[in-house]
């Protein structure tokens, strides 16, 4: 625990410089310095340097307890976990949670390496019923994760989270299993995946795949809905990265939305990604 808590403070002293490394957490302008190390950071171009805005975003609330969530640049989000009292008060909370995930993305140990795949590696295979051969065969999950992680070689694990949502939402939504139906292989849409951004365009197919599913199942919507808003509070109070339950928030209320302007809401059209697309190179 001493030997991160240097780490952290060499580092604030690297992008940080004329801060004091023992009042970072405590100074109350923690929303400033949170845009400061990003700043830095695009200056740099060591992350996402095309990507250079920290945005908040503060639930609608007639009083207290109030929420305020804090996207960084390539998407992670972070909200804050103690009972505010306040708007600024949630937002600075969120700024403290997200600058103190900011500096450690910034360890050595936070960075994919191949010491790191291997023990990520091992951990997965320590939680499933796989084998270490498994991390050689693309064709299993324990192998698809690794090809995932060696393909992200050098990358920190904030980068390396984008591509992780996008997966963990086409888990979510029921596409990975649609594919998989298609004969296309883990590594090719691995491959294809990791060319595109969780943007509007796949939120909005994502949507459109829910609306299909109201249809066959009514009520589904919602239920979902109830389910993702108690895992983003859940998240939240336990200070955790908050975008995947974020995106099905997003995805499910934009679905609910669209059957509401428009009950026969059409399917995907051809400007959209469609399986097909997906897996034209096959």
């Amino acid at each position: 625990m001493d030997r991160t808590l240097e780490s952290l403070r060499h580092i604030i002293t690297q992008v940080l410089p004329h801060r004091d490394p023992a009042l970072v957490f405590k100074d109350l302008n923690v929303v400033s310095m949170l845009q400061e190390f990003w700043e830095s950071k695009q200056q740099q171009r060591a992350a996402f340097p095309s990507e250079g805005v920290v945005v908040y975003e503060s639930l609608p609330s007639p009083g207290p307890p109030f929420v305020s969530y804090v996207t960084l640049p390539g998407g992670s989000c972070f909200g804050n976990f103690q009972c505010c009292l306040s708007r600024a008060e949630a937002r600075r909370d969120a700024a403290k949670v997200a600058l103190i995930n900011s500096l450690f993305n910034e360890l050595p140990s936070r960075r994919i390496t191949k010491e790191f795949i291997m023990e990520s590696v091992q951990e997965a295979v320590a939680s499933t019923s796989g084998t270490l051969d498994d991390a050689d065969d693309p064709s299993t999950s324990i192998g698809a994760y690794h090809y995932m992680l060696e393909s992200n070689m050098g990358k920190t694990m904030l980068e390396f989270q984008e591509l992780m949502t996008i997966f963990q939402l086409l888990h979510w939504n029921g596409s990975l299993k649609a594919l998989r139906e298609t004969k296309c292989s883990r590594q090719e849409v691995i491959s294809y995946y990791s060319q595109y951004s969780l943007d509007e365009k796949m939120r909005s197919h994502m949507a459109l795949d829910w609306i299909m599913k109201e249809r066959e199942s009514p009520g589904i919507l919602s239920q979902e809905l109830r389910m993702a808003l108690r895992e983003l509070e859940e998240a939240r109070k336990a200070g955790q990265e908050l975008r995947f339950y974020k995106e099905k928030k997003e995805i499910l209320s934009l679905a609910l939305t669209q059957i509401y302007n428009d009950p026969d809401t059409s399917s995907p059209s051809d400007d959209q990604l469609s399986l097909t697309a997906l897996c034209g190179y096959h």
